[in-house]
């Protein structure tokens, strides 16, 4: 079993635009494609956890969200980053689903997918909902202020392995 770093997408690695329908307007948040870099030479997977309810109110189409994922694998890709999974919740807040954060659901369901040791794991995310839902899946959480490097910073021992 392998640790992994689970990231949120919105405001984490690329800005958070609302309920982003234009693939082209896709950029990463400076700095982030290093700290991935660096994250995935260190042995984690590097697995995308996201909260997508414009779905569900019908303000963007699954198809789009698509195509913005897309973009950041493109854009992720463009510099030496792979991303091992990504998972996306298209519920509402008020659906009652396992999967949409702060609940774990995507987070256990790639832990049983791709083999993820949950305790040496962590979850960045920029909302509390992310944190939270890293500590209900028995990972470490870090909140994400915006800048990449605070975070590898606070990696210490005994999670960086």
């Amino acid at each position: 079993m392998r640790p992994a770093v689970f990231l949120d997408r919105d405001g984490t690695l690329i800005p958070d635009e609302g309920y982003l329908a234009d693939a082209s307007r896709v950029r990463l948040i400076p700095g982030a494609a290093p700290a991935l870099r660096a994250l995935a030479a260190s042995g984690k997977l590097l697995v995308v956890v996201s909260n997508q309810s414009g779905v569900a109110r019908g303000l963007i189409k699954p198809e789009e969200v698509a195509a913005v994922h897309a973009r950041v694998v493109e854009l992720l890709a463009a510099e030496g980053v792979h991303l091992d999974a990504a998972y996306h919740c298209e519920h509402g807040p008020d659906d009652g689903c396992a999967c949409r954060k702060p609940r774990p659901g995507m987070l256990l369901r790639a832990a049983a997918e791709h083999h993820i040791d949950l305790p040496r794991s962590l979850m960045v995310g920029d909302k509390p909902s992310d944190v939270a839902a890293g500590e209900a899946a028995g990972c470490k959480a870090v909140l994400f202020t915006g800048d990449w490097a605070r975070v590898l910073a606070s990696l210490q021992e005994p999670w960086a392995c």
